[in-house]
């Protein structure tokens, strides 16, 4: 999910789980676990949420990218 972020920043929890091919409450559930753990933020547009990286997930994804 963070990878995807990472590509397309700024989607809503309806275009990740259509992106992963999974429910609604699955993703809303992931997504909210990183927004805790302070990887996603959360940002009001109208009445959608958008979800984007944080420094921090970026951060993370680079260091993961130097293991592969």
């Amino acid at each position: 999910m963070m990878e995807l972020l990472a590509r397309q920043p700024e989607l809503s929890v309806d275009e990740i789980a259509s992106e992963f091919n999974i429910n609604y409450k699955t993703a809303a559930e992931h997504i909210r676990r990183l927004a805790i753990t302070g990887l996603v933020v959360k940002r009001n547009e109208g009445n959608m949420v958008r979800h984007a990286l944080t420094a921090r997930a970026k951060t993370v994804l680079k260091f993961l990218r130097t293991l592969e």
